[in-house]
């Protein structure tokens, strides 16, 4: 039962990543998320990386509370949080955006498709006329193209 509500919760992150990324950061927030469309690199940080609180405080809050109160589903839910935060961080920051140089290249299909939607989503650099704001959830069309390569 542990696994499952750390598995549901993690999958739930990726729509509420979606919501927040297409909604607050794209939306009311966008002040905070326009360095990472057009960054300058003046600085390895970027004001983006404070939405990282957003979902890291939450995650603590869970663990610690559900941990202190014996509420183990609460501290369950901020572990599922937690799992999505680190491959938020591996996918997004150290894949695609590469701002570690850990994993640069990979011939897996879906890791090439969700680099590739996530390219599409920079490129546009405005707020409005985005695509692609998840991240795990890659759609078909670039998995398909990705398949294609493959073939070819």
């Amino acid at each position: 039962m542990d696994f499952l509500i750390v598995f549901i919760t993690f999958w739930g992150m990726e729509f509420m990543a979606w919501f927040t990324h297409k909604f607050v950061m794209h939306g009311f927030l966008w002040n905070l998320h326009l360095d990472h469309h057009v960054p300058n690199r003046k600085s390895f940080f970027e004001k983006n990386d404070v939405f990282f609180l957003i979902y890291a405080i939450p995650s603590w809050l869970c663990i610690m509370l559900g941990s202190m109160f014996a509420i183990w589903t609460v501290m369950y839910i901020g572990f599922g949080i937690l799992v999505y935060g680190i491959a938020y961080f591996l996918v997004h920051e150290v894949f695609i955006h590469q701002r570690f140089q850990w994993f640069r290249n990979s011939k897996n299909v879906y890791l090439k498709a969700i680099r590739r939607a996530h390219k599409i989503h920079h490129k546009h650099i405005g707020k409005e006329q985005g695509e692609c704001f998840g991240m795990l959830i890659v759609p078909w069309k670039y998995l398909k193209q990705e398949l294609e390569r493959v073939k070819v």
